[in-house]
């Protein structure tokens, strides 16, 4: 008899946890590593977030909340999206998990059957398909192409579609690309769900208040109001607030479904750590300089490493919208041999060889499923990153 159970064989371990894992056991070895792979902020947490937290672990906050958050936390987002999004949700719309991965857990779980297809614009982040196939759904992807931005085109979803289809996902600003949708850019999408009124909408908004250059973020309810009665709007404090390891994630989606995640969630993990719901009020309601901040820090960044990926042999990197990840193409370093030996014959190959050879650690473009680039995360120091980019156009310089 096996103790497995084979739903687990429908997914994958999360291939961008696995490679921050063998950078930090080479580092452990005493390897230069400079990693590039981890999908979190390199800054603190706010200092009036942490106070917060302490406050309340101080005061005997330390008890069960409801499943779905605090009624003052509940509240808080619910103004947030009014606030940043110009949605109007009530508390009883909204609900806080242990990190925005539960929320899409939770949606998924609670609304795909077996079969059911859920339309996902590739390059994605890893863990979307996963979920969807855990939930015995059916992933559909949509590739988007770098000439386009990464995004989504309204006659590829229109495309895709099929009597079958279940959900949409959406992810702006994207892991792995940046890539952000405006108000323009989300409209003819808006169009197209419209004449297809049995298809949902799951909108990732997690790296929002990351954008660049002014450019100003949107969402899809923002841009279409008539499709809130099926959309889940979910964000969260990870990336913008730098509390990753305090998991705090939430959505806004109708009553109906809210109850059904709570339901869910109740059976799962009931509510997430009442000391990181205190953090997450004070992270809404508090001041946002830090933001500023890291958005300052995040945009040297972005521009430093574009400028010096672009200078490699066999690169080409776009400059993205937001988030704090650039996603270049190696189409010029493909079939060539490292300086080590390595036939670079596809993407994780790429990677394999500049990890062991240069000690640098970034992320194959088919784990986001999109061959033939690589994901460099510019969330750590400027020295770091100007140093990780000569040693790329080192190692690039040496294929033959």
């Amino acid at each position: 008899m096996n103790l497995i159970a084979a739903r687990l064989n429908r997914i994958s371990p999360s291939q961008t946890i696995a490679i921050s894992t063998k950078a930090r056991q080479l580092k452990a070895e005493g390897r230069d590593i400079i990693s590039l792979s981890a999908g979190e902020p390199d800054f603190d947490t706010p200092d009036h977030i942490k106070r917060a937290a302490i406050a309340a672990i101080e005061a005997g906050e330390t008890k069960y909340t409801d499943v779905a958050g605090t009624m003052a936390l509940r509240k808080a987002v619910a103004a947030k999206f009014k606030r940043d999004n110009g949605i109007d949700y009530t508390p009883q719309e909204i609900i806080v998990s242990t990190g925005g991965k539960q929320v899409i857990f939770n949606a998924m779980l609670a609304t795909v059957e077996a079969g059911d297809e859920v339309i996902i614009p590739t390059p994605c982040w890893v863990s979307y398909p996963d979920i969807v196939q855990l939930a015995e759904g059916k992933p559909v992807f949509v590739p988007c192409s770098q000439n386009n931005g990464f995004k989504l085109r309204a006659e590829d979803l229109e495309a895709a579609i099929t009597p079958k289809t279940k959900w949409l996902m959406l992810n702006s600003p994207s892991n792995p690309t940046g890539a952000a949708y405006s108000a323009e850019d989300l409209r003819p999408i808006c169009d197209v769900l419209l004449r297809h009124p049995d298809i949902w909408v799951f909108t990732d908004d997690i790296y929002e208040k990351l954008v660049y250059d002014g450019f100003a973020p949107a969402t899809i309810v923002g841009v279409e109001p008539k499709l809130r009665e099926r959309t889940v709007t979910m964000n969260g404090c990870s990336k913008a607030y730098a509390m990753t390891g305090w998991r705090i994630g939430f959505c806004g989606a109708p009553v109906q479904l809210i109850k059904a995640m709570d339901k869910l969630q109740s059976q799962s993990t009931s509510n997430t750590s009442s000391v990181s719901q205190a953090a997450a009020l004070a992270a809404l309601e508090g001041p946002e300089d830090a933001i500023d901040v890291m958005r300052a820090a995040y945009r040297e960044r972005r521009d430093l490493v574009v400028a010096m990926l672009n200078e490699a042999p066999g690169i080409t990197c776009s400059k993205p919208e937001g988030a704090f990840y650039v996603f270049p193409s190696i189409a010029g370093c493909l079939g060539k041999t490292s300086a080590g030996g390595t036939k670079i014959v596809d993407d994780e190959a790429f990677v394999t060889a500049l990890l062991e050879e240069q000690g640098v650690a970034a992320v194959h473009g088919s784990a986001f499923i999109y061959p033939g680039y690589f994901r460099v995360s510019y969330a750590t120091s400027t020295e770091a990153l100007r140093d990780a980019c000569t040693r790329i156009q080192t190692f690039c310089q040496g294929l033959r």
